[in-house]
């Protein structure tokens, strides 16, 4: 059916498998909840941001994740918002730039961390190449980097672990490896890059059945499939003897083209291991 804007960006990760109530922002800052049996008008509306909503996920629907069900929502207007869907009008997480800071179009959040009812975190992206993981418990920003490029898409390996690792993909045909298990004071999360695509690599996406397999998609309408191998030790100790944490490697299990145009989405299924 025809809405009154466009919508950019959807996700069901907070509804439960009875309902399939489908989340969208739009091009005019709206975040809606729908009936997949009712079209007509939304079950939750809210004018969530001043610009278009860029991208969304959600957390404790479909069985996944501990907590309340909630919905994080990134825009262009540099704000990313939390939403609980059973309060009407105002987000329960609110971050935005610090006064007097410019800010920056937010491309990409996820929520990971969601293993237990007290903990929960957000990662987002932005066109700038930031990108900060944001304690939910704490409402503070728990690690901040910048990637030098844009970056398309995040993930954690599975939401409803604690913290293990990362994924972001960036434009200048790069992705971004993190180990979230150990985090130095100083020199933060270990980490990787990879070339990929030769082209702007989109999304990734973890196999829900094996979080160490996961698929990247690329501008140039190709398919990469990756395996994560972890060191022998995940951490050590620097010359003061405080834990930081060491990272694995990544393999090229297969690739192949299947579009003239870029590939920008892709989902697995939860059911049967490697059909997407």
């Amino acid at each position: 059916t025809n809405k009154e804007a466009s919508i950019k960006c959807g996700t069901f990760g907070a509804s439960s498998l009875r309902n399939r109530h489908l989340a969208t922002g739009d091009f005019n800052g709206y975040l809606k909840t729908w009936d997949l049996e009712n079209w007509h008008a939304p079950v939750y509306s809210v004018k969530g941001h001043q610009e278009i909503i860029n991208c969304i996920d959600g957390c404790g629907g479909l069985g996944i994740g501990e907590g309340a069900p909630e919905i994080v929502t990134g825009s262009r207007d540099g704000t990313v918002k939390v939403w609980d869907t059973r309060q009407e009008g105002k987000p329960v997480a609110n971050m935005s730039p610090a006064e007097g800071e410019d800010h920056r179009d937010c491309w990409t959040v996820a929520f990971g961390n969601a293993y237990m009812e007290s903990e929960r975190s957000v990662c987002a992206g932005y066109d700038n190449g930031d990108i900060k993981l944001f304690d939910l418990r704490t409402m503070s920003v728990r690690w901040e980097d910048n990637l030098k490029n844009g970056i398309c898409g995040i993930e954690f390996d599975r939401k409803d672990i604690m913290m293990n690792k990362l994924l972001a993909c960036t434009l200048e045909s790069k992705f971004h490896l993190f180990d979230l298990r150990t985090q130095h004071p100083e020199k933060g999360f270990a980490g990787l890059s990879e070339k990929a695509h030769k082209s702007t690599v989109w999304f990734g996406k973890h196999l829900p059945q094996n979080r160490d397999i996961f698929i990247t998609g690329g501008g140039s309408g190709s398919l990469f499939l990756w395996k994560y191998s972890y060191p022998s030790q995940r951490s050590t100790k620097d010359s003061n003897g405080v834990e930081m944490g060491n990272i694995g490697s990544v393999n090229l299990h297969q690739n192949v083209t299947i579009s003239t145009q870029p590939i920008n989405s892709l989902d697995w299924s939860p059911d049967k291991e490697g059909l997407s």
